[in-house]
């Protein structure tokens, strides 16, 4: 027999981390989130999320053991702004077993339920940088850090046999920057926007620097997706974790933002360096040690992603598009030790953007489906 409890102590919030390193210990391809990262979003007075949402957390338990874990949210923006009520799960993880997963969702349902939900949707987390959705393709790869879900197959059965269809997918796409070329078409775009000067690209060399212009960038980001699937308009907390979450890791050199003729920032690139294999040694770990390991990954990985590109809507016909991919290709071959990339989670909602991925000749090698499903 399967109990759900919900956490509601210190212990049982130490279990329900616990039980995701347990369960993919052995797993290659698995990259442990910072274990201080799960228990922000378990902070009720820390996280900006519950300035605005709520969200509980529960676990299911046979014979003694942790099974299974899931988070229950409720996001209010993002209600108010697409005019739902959805409900959303987030954190699930399970064995291999179709009781404990029915058991972890009736939970969740029941939650719902009582706030006057509609439907539930997920996964989906507190924040744009949480992954979306269960992998469904792709397992062989490595995850890319904490910026997506990594999963056992068996996942997209567990949650499909209790009656999940598809929401939306995301794919990942890998590129080789050393090899890739743009098509003469998109270099022809690249011309002729600098040629009438209407946009222009701008470097950065420092952290400083960045910093300097880190407000013009979060309101930059809170207007570039405003015709996705995942949207609302962010907080000013929210934004800030966002951004200084991104510059923690972010090489300034690699950082490309678009201006218009007034310096408005109309879009940006964000290429992160892939610290996973620094991850996958500090076990969820980010003390002194881990820390100078983190730091010696950034120099060295060969690998980017490129996880925050956005440009404004109303400058995407006016070869904004052609100059993002022109930039983030520059940005990884200024930086000659780059041999691999992957443009990470792109909705399918996302229509001109996966267009555009697909005329360039990307290969898409991983998939990530959010599921939804009506609350009877």
């Amino acid at each position: 027999m399967v109990e759900i409890i919900e956490v509601n102590s210190k212990e049982l919030q130490k279990k329900l981390v616990d039980f995701q390193f347990e369960l993919y210990k052995d797993c290659p391809q698995w990259v442990p989130p910072f274990r201080s990262d799960v228990f922000l979003k378990m902070d009720k007075e820390k996280h900006p999320f519950y300035d605005h949402s709520e969200s509980d957390f529960f676990l299911a338990i046979r014979d003694g053991k942790v099974v299974g874990r899931i988070a229950a949210l409720v996001n209010r923006p993002f209600n108010e702004y697409h005019n739902c009520l959805d409900g959303e799960f987030y954190l699930f993880d399970a064995i291999n077993d179709q009781e404990v997963a029915n058991a972890l969702f009736d939970r969740v349902f029941e939650w719902a339920r009582a706030r006057g939900l509609e439907r539930i949707v997920g996964p989906k987390g507190y924040g744009p940088l949480d992954g979306y959705g269960i992998q469904i393709y792709g397992f062989e790869h490595r995850g890319m850090m904490n910026m997506m879900n990594y999963n056992y197959p068996y996942y997209q059965e567990l949650v499909e046999n209790y009656g999940f269809t598809k929401e939306v997918e995301f794919v990942s796409s890998y590129l080789s920057p050393r090899d890739f070329v743009l098509p003469p078409k998109v270099i022809q775009a690249v011309k002729l926007a600098e040629k009438h000067g209407k946009i222009r690209i701008m470097n950065f060399t420092s952290n400083k620097q960045v910093r300097e212009w880190a407000y013009k960038i979060k309101e930059a980001y809170n207007k570039a997706f405003i015709n996705n699937w995942e949207y609302y308009p962010l907080s000013d907390r929210e934004l800030d974790t966002v951004v200084d979450s991104a510059l923690q890791l972010l090489d300034p050199k690699l950082l490309k933002i678009i201006l218009n003729q007034e310096d408005e920032i109309v879009g940006f690139v964000l290429p992160f360096p892939d610290v996973s294999a620094a991850m996958q040694k500090n076990k969820g770990k980010s003390g002194p040690i881990e820390l100078i390991r983190l730091l010696h990954e950034i120099k060295t990985t060969q690998w980017v992603d490129y996880n925050g590109i956005g440009i404004l809507p109303e400058y995407q016909g006016m070869g904004g598009n052609a100059i993002i991919f022109n930039a983030l290709l520059e940005a990884a071959r200024e930086n000659p030790r780059f041999i691999h990339g992957e443009l990470t989670q792109v909705a399918e909602t996302a229509v001109q953007m996966r267009k555009d991925l697909e005329n360039l000749g990307v290969r898409y090698y991983k998939n990530h489906r959010v599921y939804q499903k009506l609350i009877d």
